[in-house]
Formats: C-alpha cells, sequence, structure tokens
C-alpha cells in the first residue's frame, strides 16, 4: 500500500495498524508470553565518542546550547526507525502493531535534589525528524514541565486518582488494563501515558553513574527501554603504536522480543550505532522512510 494514505480498519488501535500479514508463529508469542517481563531481552554495548563528543561541541558553538548524547541517541533511533520500521511495533491485547509515530518518553527531575519530586515527559516525532527537530522538541518539553512544576497530564492524572480510597484505586487500575487489552483508552490519557509508547530513556550517566538494565512494563505497550551510562576515558593504542586517550559511553537495552526476531534486532543495532559515529548524517532528513509490513 505504498504511496496512499492508510486508513484505519477494524482490529486497528488509535496507536498504531494490526499486522496482518505477520507469520503465525510471531503471531503466536504474545499468546505464549503474555507479558513483557516473560519476553524481556537484556543487551549492553559501548560506542567510541571521542569524534562524536567534537561534533557535539562544534554544533554547541554553533547556537544549540545543551546538545548532548542524549539527543544523539533518540535522533539516531529515530532513524534507525526510518529504515527499520520493525522496532517501532508493539504488543497490545495479545497483537502485534506497527505505531503511527514515533513516540519517546524519560523522567524530568524538577531540580538536582533528593526532595525533588520527577516528572514523566512524552514527546512525539515524525521519521523524517532531523537531531536539531530533536533537540528543539525535548528541550521545550522539559522546560515546560521544569515551568509547570509537576502540573503536566500524567502528574494530573496520578494526584486526582490518588486521592481516592484504595479499593477504588484498584478498580480504576484494573478498569485501565481491560480498556487498554481491548484499545479503548482515550486519546487524552494516552497523549501523556507514561507507558505506551516507542521508547523510554533514560541518560543516568548526566548524574555520574552506570547504565542500568531497566525492566519494561507489562502496563502499556512501551517495547524498549533505554539507559545510558557515564563516559568513561581509556588510554590505548592506536593504529601506528602511539598511546591516545579515547572516550566511551556504555549503554543498555531491554526489548520485547516479540515485536521482531533477533537477527533484525541485531541488524537494527548496526545502523543505530552507524548514526551514532556518523552524527552529521542526522542533520538532514533521511532520503526515504521505510514502511512496515502490513
Amino acid at each position: 500500500m505504498p504511496g496512499t494514505p492508510y486508513r484505519r480498519r477494524l482490529g486497528d488501535r488509535k496507536e498504531g495498524r494490526l499486522l496482518r500479514s505477520y507469520p503465525a508463529y510471531n503471531k503466536m508469542t504474545p499468546f505464549l508470553m503474555k507479558k513483557r517481563s516473560d519476553a524481556s531481552n537484556y543487551f549492553q554495548d559501548e560506542l567510541e565518542v571521542t569524534q562524536v563528543d567534537r561534533w557535539l561541541r562544534q554544533k554547541r558553538a554553533e547556537g544549540y546550547k545543551g546538545l548532548g548524547t542524549l539527543h544523539l541517541f533518540i535522533a539516531a533511533y529515530i532513524r534507525t526507525i526510518a529504515c527499520r520500521p520493525a522496532l517501532n511495533r508493539f504488543v497490545s491485547g495479545q497483537r502485534v502493531f506497527a505505531r503511527h509515530d514515533v513516540d519517546i518518553l524519560m523522567t524530568v527531575k524538577h531540580s538536582l535534589s533528593d526532595a525533588s519530586d520527577e516528572s514523566s515527559i512524552k514527546v512525539r516525532f515524525k521519521q523524517t525528524d532531523t537531531i536539531f527537530d530533536v533537540y528543539r522538541k525535548m528541550n521545550a518539553e522539559i522546560d515546560s514541565v521544569k515551568a509547570q512544576n509537576g502540573d503536566n497530564g500524567a502528574d494530573n492524572f496520578a494526584n486526582n486518582v490518588m486521592k481516592l480510597p484504595r479499593l477504588i484505586i484498584n478498580f480504576v487500575v484494573w478498569a485501565l488494563k481491560v480498556m487498554d487489552y481491548f484499545g479503548l483508552i482515550p486519546q487524552s490519557i494516552l497523549d501523556f501515558s507514561p507507558f505506551h509508547g516507542s521508547m523510554i530513556i533514560t541518560d543516568i550517566g548526566s548524574i555520574g553513574a552506570p547504565p542500568i538494565f531497566h525492566h519494561i512494563y507489562d502496563f502499556g505497550n512501551l517495547p524498549i527501554f533505554l539507559a545510558l551510562g557515564i563516559k568513561q576515558r581509556r588510554l590505548e593504542m592506536d593504529d601506528e603504536g602511539k598511546i591516545v586517550e579515547r572516550k566511551y559511553v556504555r549503554f543498555t537495552a531491554t526489548t520485547d522480543e516479540r515485536i521482531c526476531d533477533g537477527f533484525y534486532l541485531a541488524t537494527s543495532l548496526k545502523y543505530l550505532k552507524h548514526y551514532l559515529n556518523n552524527p552529521q548524517l542526522l542533520e538532514t532528513p533521511p532520503e526515504k522512510v521505510e514502511q512496515d509490513i502490513f
């Protein structure tokens, strides 16, 4: 169906379209592994960022104040989705869907102190977005949350629900899970839900910590949790036998294996690292956006 607008069909959800041509074995896996915690895969890798840091410093000098590794990883992930669309699938109601947009989530502390509250943010991207689009959209949302001081949709919803008696809270949670299974959660809730999106990312390297293997939530449909760690300096020998200093950043990911097979995921990781190592490719939109299977 390339070149023609997709019309929503029976069985599709607000967030995405049902994969009707998905092989029967793959369609069966959500019935065998009903929870995301049953289907979680964990891996870790590292990226040599000596040259990347020079590029980031150059862009900050050009006016992109605060442009950093977090923006780069998000932009590289979006670009990878543009050519590897299965990464943007999700499982809901024991069915596999292709997500319409790229929704990135993260948690933001209002200030760097133990007493500071946290808020979740969700930023919507298109597969054609550049790293400058990522920089602009992420910073605008983070600044908005900090200015509101915990007055966004997710915080307001949680504050209102937690005023109820415990039995009623349990009923509300049960009702949300049933509605989620059948795709009946209102769009107004999906727009701020921290449990529905393409990926959740955390940069704990910004507080001097190594990356962790974070679980992915059984509620909602987030298929990937990515964690970035602190940058490390190493003394290594170059091709000419000279000792040089290089910088690395480690990252970990937890993925829902039901959205694609291991070969597809491993190949997609190569694409991701290619864009991370060549950030200049992220300055312009992709020439083509691949469509997922129908």
